[in-house]
Protein backbone atom coordinates (compact mmCIF):
# COMPACT_ATOMS: atom_id res chain seq x y z
CA UNK A 1 0.00 0.00 0.00
CA UNK A 2 1.28 3.45 -0.88
CA UNK A 3 2.31 5.66 2.03
CA UNK A 4 2.38 9.46 2.09
CA UNK A 5 5.90 10.66 1.21
CA UNK A 6 5.56 13.75 3.39
CA UNK A 7 2.89 16.08 4.73
CA UNK A 8 3.48 19.82 4.90
CA UNK A 9 6.40 21.85 3.55
CA UNK A 10 9.08 20.34 1.35
CA UNK A 11 11.75 22.86 0.40
CA UNK A 12 12.89 22.85 -3.22
CA UNK A 13 16.44 23.68 -2.19
CA UNK A 14 18.74 25.92 -4.19
CA UNK A 15 22.11 24.50 -5.17
CA UNK A 16 24.81 26.71 -3.61
CA UNK A 17 27.73 27.55 -5.87
CA UNK A 18 31.27 28.73 -5.21
CA UNK A 19 32.77 31.70 -7.03
CA UNK A 20 33.92 29.39 -9.83
CA UNK A 21 30.35 27.99 -10.05
CA UNK A 22 31.31 24.57 -8.77
CA UNK A 23 28.88 23.10 -6.22
CA UNK A 24 29.53 24.28 -2.66
CA UNK A 25 28.88 21.07 -0.71
CA UNK A 26 29.69 22.45 2.79
CA UNK A 27 27.21 25.27 2.18
CA UNK A 28 24.66 22.71 0.98
CA UNK A 29 25.00 20.92 4.32
CA UNK A 30 24.55 24.24 6.14
CA UNK A 31 21.38 25.04 4.20
CA UNK A 32 19.92 21.62 4.95
CA UNK A 33 20.65 21.98 8.66
CA UNK A 34 18.97 25.39 8.70
CA UNK A 35 15.92 24.04 6.91
CA UNK A 36 15.52 21.12 9.30
CA UNK A 37 16.00 23.40 12.31
CA UNK A 38 13.20 25.59 10.91
CA UNK A 39 10.85 22.61 10.89
CA UNK A 40 10.45 21.76 7.22
CA UNK A 41 8.97 18.37 6.48
CA UNK A 42 11.08 17.28 3.48
CA UNK A 43 14.09 18.34 1.42
CA UNK A 44 14.01 18.34 -2.38
CA UNK A 45 17.30 18.53 -4.30
CA UNK A 46 18.13 18.65 -8.00
CA UNK A 47 14.85 20.27 -8.95
CA UNK A 48 14.21 23.37 -11.04
CA UNK A 49 15.18 25.58 -8.10
CA UNK A 50 18.32 23.47 -7.70
CA UNK A 51 19.36 24.23 -11.31
CA UNK A 52 19.19 20.58 -12.35
CA UNK A 53 19.34 21.58 -16.02
CA UNK A 54 22.97 22.68 -15.62
CA UNK A 55 24.12 20.03 -13.16
CA UNK A 56 26.03 17.04 -14.45
CA UNK A 57 24.83 13.53 -13.62
CA UNK A 58 27.80 13.10 -11.28
CA UNK A 59 26.97 16.37 -9.49
CA UNK A 60 23.35 15.32 -9.05
CA UNK A 61 24.48 12.02 -7.57
CA UNK A 62 26.89 13.71 -5.14
CA UNK A 63 24.31 16.34 -4.12
CA UNK A 64 21.84 13.56 -3.28
CA UNK A 65 24.52 11.60 -1.43
CA UNK A 66 25.64 14.60 0.65
CA UNK A 67 22.02 15.56 1.36
CA UNK A 68 21.23 12.00 2.50
CA UNK A 69 24.22 11.92 4.84
CA UNK A 70 23.36 15.36 6.24
CA UNK A 71 19.66 14.64 6.76
CA UNK A 72 20.45 11.33 8.47
CA UNK A 73 16.85 10.16 8.37
CA UNK A 74 15.32 13.23 10.04
CA UNK A 75 13.07 14.11 7.07
CA UNK A 76 12.45 12.49 3.67
CA UNK A 77 14.86 13.30 0.85
CA UNK A 78 13.37 13.72 -2.62
CA UNK A 79 15.68 13.96 -5.63
CA UNK A 80 14.87 15.33 -9.05
CA UNK A 81 15.33 12.80 -11.84
CA UNK A 82 13.71 14.29 -14.90
CA UNK A 83 14.75 14.41 -18.55
CA UNK A 84 13.19 14.65 -22.00
CA UNK A 85 15.13 11.46 -22.78
CA UNK A 86 13.45 8.51 -21.08
CA UNK A 87 16.64 6.45 -20.95
CA UNK A 88 18.48 9.36 -19.32
CA UNK A 89 15.66 9.82 -16.80
CA UNK A 90 15.92 6.12 -15.92
CA UNK A 91 19.66 6.55 -15.27
CA UNK A 92 19.05 9.63 -13.11
CA UNK A 93 16.33 7.85 -11.14
CA UNK A 94 18.52 4.82 -10.47
CA UNK A 95 21.40 7.10 -9.51
CA UNK A 96 19.12 8.91 -7.04
CA UNK A 97 18.10 5.56 -5.57
CA UNK A 98 21.75 4.48 -5.24
CA UNK A 99 22.59 7.75 -3.49
CA UNK A 100 19.87 7.13 -0.91
CA UNK A 101 16.90 9.23 -2.04
CA UNK A 102 13.61 8.31 -0.39
CA UNK A 103 11.61 9.40 -3.45
CA UNK A 104 12.11 10.95 -6.88
CA UNK A 105 10.54 13.98 -8.53
CA UNK A 106 10.21 13.54 -12.29
CA UNK A 107 9.28 16.39 -14.61
CA UNK A 108 7.45 15.78 -17.89
CA UNK A 109 9.51 15.61 -21.08
CA UNK A 110 10.20 19.07 -22.53
CA UNK A 111 11.06 20.44 -25.99
CA UNK A 112 10.38 17.17 -27.83
CA UNK A 113 7.39 16.71 -25.44
CA UNK A 114 5.18 13.70 -26.19
CA UNK A 115 1.56 12.53 -26.29
CA UNK A 116 -0.45 11.51 -23.24
CA UNK A 117 0.24 7.87 -24.15
CA UNK A 118 3.93 8.75 -24.36
CA UNK A 119 3.71 10.18 -20.83
CA UNK A 120 2.23 6.93 -19.56
CA UNK A 121 5.03 4.90 -21.12
CA UNK A 122 7.73 7.39 -20.02
CA UNK A 123 6.69 7.47 -16.38
CA UNK A 124 5.95 3.77 -16.08
CA UNK A 125 9.35 2.89 -17.49
CA UNK A 126 11.16 5.17 -15.04
CA UNK A 127 9.09 3.97 -12.08
CA UNK A 128 9.54 0.31 -12.87
CA UNK A 129 13.32 0.66 -13.16
CA UNK A 130 13.87 2.86 -10.11
CA UNK A 131 11.43 1.06 -7.80
CA UNK A 132 11.21 4.22 -5.67
CA UNK A 133 8.19 6.32 -4.71
CA UNK A 134 7.71 8.83 -7.54
CA UNK A 135 6.18 12.30 -7.62
CA UNK A 136 5.11 13.35 -11.11
CA UNK A 137 6.00 16.98 -11.84
CA UNK A 138 3.53 18.91 -13.96
CA UNK A 139 4.79 22.40 -14.90
CA UNK A 140 3.46 23.29 -18.37
CA UNK A 141 4.81 26.87 -18.26
CA UNK A 142 8.34 25.44 -18.47
CA UNK A 143 7.82 22.24 -20.44
CA UNK A 144 4.93 22.97 -22.82
CA UNK A 145 3.47 19.63 -21.69
CA UNK A 146 0.47 19.09 -19.41
CA UNK A 147 -0.36 15.84 -17.61
CA UNK A 148 -4.11 15.43 -18.12
CA UNK A 149 -6.14 14.31 -15.09
CA UNK A 150 -7.13 11.17 -17.01
CA UNK A 151 -3.43 10.39 -17.52
CA UNK A 152 -2.81 10.87 -13.81
CA UNK A 153 -5.51 8.28 -13.14
CA UNK A 154 -3.78 5.75 -15.40
CA UNK A 155 -0.38 6.44 -13.85
CA UNK A 156 -1.80 6.14 -10.34
CA UNK A 157 -2.25 2.42 -11.04
CA UNK A 158 1.54 1.99 -10.91
CA UNK A 159 2.61 0.89 -7.43
CA UNK A 160 5.60 3.26 -7.46
CA UNK A 161 3.77 6.43 -8.58
CA UNK A 162 2.60 8.06 -5.38
CA UNK A 163 1.86 11.71 -6.08
CA UNK A 164 1.89 14.67 -8.45
CA UNK A 165 3.46 18.08 -7.95
CA UNK A 166 0.88 20.30 -9.61
CA UNK A 167 2.34 23.55 -10.95
CA UNK A 168 -0.11 24.12 -13.78
CA UNK A 169 -1.82 26.92 -11.86
CA UNK A 170 -5.14 25.34 -12.85
CA UNK A 171 -7.08 24.71 -9.65
CA UNK A 172 -9.91 23.07 -11.58
CA UNK A 173 -7.40 20.52 -12.88
CA UNK A 174 -6.36 19.73 -9.32
CA UNK A 175 -10.00 19.11 -8.43
CA UNK A 176 -10.36 16.76 -11.42
CA UNK A 177 -7.22 14.85 -10.41
CA UNK A 178 -8.60 14.42 -6.91
CA UNK A 179 -11.94 13.28 -8.33
CA UNK A 180 -10.42 10.73 -10.73
CA UNK A 181 -7.58 9.45 -8.53
CA UNK A 182 -8.84 9.75 -4.98
CA UNK A 183 -6.25 8.46 -2.53
CA UNK A 184 -4.36 6.56 -5.24
CA UNK A 185 -2.45 9.72 -6.19
CA UNK A 186 -1.68 12.45 -3.70
CA UNK A 187 -1.23 16.08 -4.73
CA UNK A 188 1.42 18.60 -3.71
CA UNK A 189 1.21 22.25 -4.64
CA UNK A 190 3.91 23.24 -7.10
CA UNK A 191 3.33 26.95 -6.58
CA UNK A 192 3.71 29.01 -3.40
CA UNK A 193 0.90 31.29 -4.53
CA UNK A 194 -1.76 28.58 -4.20
CA UNK A 195 -0.70 26.46 -1.23
CA UNK A 196 -3.93 26.86 0.73
CA UNK A 197 -6.24 26.42 -2.28
CA UNK A 198 -4.59 23.07 -3.08
CA UNK A 199 -4.65 21.99 0.56
CA UNK A 200 -8.37 22.76 0.55
CA UNK A 201 -8.82 20.21 -2.24
CA UNK A 202 -7.08 17.49 -0.25
CA UNK A 203 -3.48 18.34 -1.12
CA UNK A 204 -0.76 16.99 1.17
CA UNK A 205 1.54 20.00 1.11
CA UNK A 206 3.85 22.18 -0.93
CA UNK A 207 7.17 21.73 -2.70
CA UNK A 208 8.24 25.28 -2.05
CA UNK A 209 10.65 27.89 -3.36
CA UNK A 210 9.48 30.41 -0.75
CA UNK A 211 10.65 28.19 2.12
CA UNK A 212 14.27 28.73 1.10
CA UNK A 213 13.75 32.23 2.53
CA UNK A 214 11.03 31.81 5.19
CA UNK A 215 10.86 28.09 6.01
CA UNK A 216 9.16 28.57 9.37
CA UNK A 217 6.34 30.55 7.77
CA UNK A 218 5.59 28.00 5.06
CA UNK A 219 5.80 25.09 7.48
CA UNK A 220 3.46 26.86 9.91
CA UNK A 221 0.97 27.65 7.17
CA UNK A 222 0.62 23.93 6.55
CA UNK A 223 0.49 23.13 10.27
CA UNK A 224 -2.28 25.68 10.76
CA UNK A 225 -4.28 24.31 7.86
CA UNK A 226 -4.06 20.69 8.99
CA UNK A 227 -4.92 21.74 12.57
CA UNK A 228 -8.22 23.13 11.29
CA UNK A 229 -7.06 26.75 11.48
CA UNK A 230 -7.98 27.34 7.85
CA UNK A 231 -8.66 31.07 8.20
CA UNK A 232 -5.28 31.55 9.88
CA UNK A 233 -3.53 29.61 7.10
CA UNK A 234 -5.38 31.65 4.48
CA UNK A 235 -4.34 34.92 6.13
CA UNK A 236 -0.72 33.79 6.06
CA UNK A 237 -1.04 32.86 2.39
CA UNK A 238 -2.40 36.31 1.59
CA UNK A 239 0.16 38.16 3.70
CA UNK A 240 3.01 36.36 1.95
CA UNK A 241 1.80 37.13 -1.58
CA UNK A 242 4.01 40.22 -2.16
CA UNK A 243 7.09 38.20 -1.14
CA UNK A 244 6.01 35.29 -3.35
CA UNK A 245 5.51 37.64 -6.30
CA UNK A 246 8.96 39.18 -5.76
CA UNK A 247 10.57 35.73 -5.66
CA UNK A 248 9.05 34.98 -9.06
CA UNK A 249 9.69 38.37 -10.64
CA UNK A 250 12.44 36.78 -12.73
CA UNK A 251 13.22 33.24 -13.86
CA UNK A 252 13.44 30.85 -10.90
CA UNK A 253 15.89 30.46 -9.12
CA UNK A 254 17.44 33.85 -9.96
CA UNK A 255 15.36 35.87 -7.44
CA UNK A 256 15.50 33.33 -4.60
CA UNK A 257 19.29 33.13 -4.84
CA UNK A 258 19.45 36.94 -4.79
CA UNK A 259 17.13 37.00 -1.77
CA UNK A 260 19.20 34.44 0.10
CA UNK A 261 22.35 36.46 -0.52
CA UNK A 262 20.61 39.58 0.80
CA UNK A 263 19.46 37.86 4.01
CA UNK A 264 22.92 36.48 4.70
CA UNK A 265 23.28 33.15 2.89
CA UNK A 266 25.92 33.31 0.19
CA UNK A 267 24.67 30.64 -2.22
CA UNK A 268 26.53 32.03 -5.22
CA UNK A 269 25.23 32.92 -8.63
CA UNK A 270 23.25 30.80 -11.05
CA UNK A 271 24.96 28.94 -13.85
CA UNK A 272 24.50 30.27 -17.37
CA UNK A 273 22.26 30.83 -19.18
CA UNK A 274 20.67 32.21 -15.99
CA UNK A 275 22.15 35.55 -14.97
CA UNK A 276 21.87 38.18 -12.22
CA UNK A 277 18.61 40.08 -11.79
CA UNK A 278 18.11 43.39 -13.50
CA UNK A 279 18.89 46.19 -11.06
CA UNK A 280 15.27 47.41 -11.07
CA UNK A 281 13.95 43.99 -10.09
CA UNK A 282 16.70 43.46 -7.54
CA UNK A 283 15.90 46.79 -5.89
CA UNK A 284 12.22 45.83 -5.67
CA UNK A 285 13.12 42.47 -4.14
CA UNK A 286 15.30 44.20 -1.55
CA UNK A 287 12.43 46.56 -0.74
CA UNK A 288 10.07 43.63 -0.23
CA UNK A 289 12.54 41.77 1.98
CA UNK A 290 12.84 44.91 4.10
CA UNK A 291 9.04 45.14 4.35
CA UNK A 292 9.00 41.62 5.82
CA UNK A 293 11.86 42.59 8.18
CA UNK A 294 14.10 39.94 6.67
CA UNK A 295 16.86 42.51 6.17
CA UNK A 296 17.53 45.77 8.06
Amino acid sequence: MKQTIFTGCGTALVTPMKDDLSVDYPRLQELIENQIAAGVDAIVVNGTTGECATLSDDEQYKITLVAKETIAGRVPLIAGAGSNDTAHAVRLAMSARNAGADAILVVTPYYNKTSQQGLVEHYNRIANHACLPMILYNVPSRTGMNIAPETCAILAENEYIYAVKEASGNIAQVARIRDLCGDALEVYSGGDEYIVPILSLGGKGIISVLSNVVPEEVHQMCVDYFAGETAKAARKQILLMPLIDALFSDVNPIPVKEAMWLIGFNVGECRAPLCRMESRKAEHLEEILRKYMLIP
